[in-house]
């Protein structure tokens, strides 16, 4: 089966779509050593993420074992995770990840 999204590490919650991948599709992905199907909630672009597993309202969003942001909203699985539903921390300079700045 051909891969249609990749999941970077194992510590991941997100997998990042590889194609365009449409609503209602079952995309194949790999993780944690086994090739499983995850239904798509919602249309996906190339390059973009989506849930893995549910991440609830402030919890992390990891990509490369790193968090990149945190849960602006509930997050299913399948779920597109962008911009509408993903709170940076980059620049906030009012958090801190594993006890420090993240903007130092």
């Amino acid at each position: 089966m051909k891969r249609q999204a990749i999941v970077m590490n194992d510590k991941d919650n997100v997998a990042t779509a590889v194609t365009d991948l449409q609503k209602g599709l079952e995309a194949v992905v790999e993780i944690k050593s086994q090739i499983t199907q995850i239904a798509i909630q919602e249309d996906i672009p190339l390059g973009h993420k989506f849930a893995i597993s549910n991440i609830a309202t402030g919890e992390d969003i990891i990509k490369y074992a790193s968090v990149i942001g945190q849960a602006s909203e509930n997050i299913t699985i399948g779920m597109h995770v962008h911009t509408q539903n993903v709170m940076s921390l980059r620049g906030r300079g009012d958090k801190v990840i594993d006890g420090r700045d993240i903007n130092e």
